[in-house]
């Protein structure tokens, strides 16, 4: 975090950042504290305010800019601030939200644009019809959308900063195997995650809070094959062709403890459950290795089997590709 120590003797520090969480909770003894995550283009930190007033701190609101002073220790091998002071931001002050957001260093105009081209140069006419339609029909919300909620690529333009890098992946897979179907593994590339837009509380900052209703109950698998199903029936498109893209959309997650409805039963299929994972994969380890010195581990990584990672310093490491 981006934060400047104003006091070297006890460790306070103090900045601005974006609140991306927020909770009034209550201690063993039922005294009410405040629970938030603090985020700026840095990363995010969880907070606690202990001395909660809500006669003062209702003020303070979720998806908002604040500035806080605090001091910073470790709780459970992560850092957790222990806050002092907060206000909310004011013009006065001269920050702008866009730049406490974690974001992709690729604009979502750019990014949306390149996945339409790879889309507008398929052979298949069905194909490129469906996958132009839908992009087209959301993109006002796909250029600024997280991929996740917590997880991989949960930064404003994520989702489709994710799916440029598998396609780009996806591209070099065919490019080794010939008898890869290039125009079904693109159109399932590009479409896999779409329905995430449905699946997150996102404002227009570009950071998920939580899960809509809709994503709790049906999730964007499911989601995202219905909405296959929809634009393939106004469009006319082939039904054996949306059942091929369909399964991608439902097995993408490769095992029925991830959340796939069924496990990949065809090669196109198989090649974007692997490299939707290993993207992920790649994104979470760079992200968590970047945050410790050479030399060091990190935390557990509940999300990545549990394991400790080795930051060995041989060349340093972000969680970003080059995609364009």
């Amino acid at each position: 975090m981006n934060f400047t120590e104003i006091n070297k003797a006890n460790g306070t520090v103090e900045g601005f950042c974006f609140v991306k969480t927020l909770e009034v909770k209550k201690t063993a003894r039922g005294v009410p504290y405040l629970d938030l995550t603090l985020t700026d283009s840095s990363g995010e930190i969880g907070a606690k305010l202990w001395d909660y007033k809500p006669e003062i701190h209702s003020q303070i609101k979720l998806n908002s800019l604040i500035k806080v002073r605090g001091t910073i220790s470790t709780f459970n091998d992560a850092p957790q601030m222990r806050v002092e002071r907060v206000r909310p931001a004011v013009e006065a002050d001269g920050v702008r939200i866009e730049d406490f957001v974690p974001s992709t260093e690729y604009g979502g105009d750019i990014m949306f644009n390149e996945l339409r081209a790879v889309a507008s140069g398929f052979e298949n006419e069905q194909l490129k019809k469906l996958v132009v339609y839908i992009l087209d029909e959301n993109r006002e919300k796909l250029v600024y959308w997280p991929a996740a909620f917590r997880l991989h690529h949960a930064i404003r333009g994520g989702l489709l900063y994710h799916t440029l890098s598998i396609l780009r992946l996806a591209q070099a897979v065919a490019a080794v195997y010939p008898s890869v179907d290039k125009d079904l593994l693109f159109s399932g590339v590009i479409l896999h995650d779409v329905a995430k837009i449905s699946e997150f509380e996102v404002s227009e900052t570009g950071i998920a809070t939580g899960y809509t209703v809709e994503g709790n109950l049906i999730g964007h698998l499911v989601k995202g094959a219905m909405n296959i199903e929809a634009a393939g029936s106004e469009l006319g498109t082939d039904r054996d062709l949306l059942m091929l893209l369909e399964h991608m959309i439902l097995s993408h997650h490769g095992e029925p403890e991830f959340g796939s409805a069924v496990r990949p039963m065809f090669l196109e299929a198989e090649i974007l459950s692997e490299l939707d994972m290993l993207d992920a994969r790649v994104y979470e380890i760079s992200q968590s290795v970047a945050e410790i010195e050479p030399g060091k581990f990190t935390q557990r990584q509940w999300a990545l089997d549990n394991r400790k990672l080795y930051n060995h310093g041989r060349k340093p490491i972000e969680p970003k590709a080059e995609l364009l």
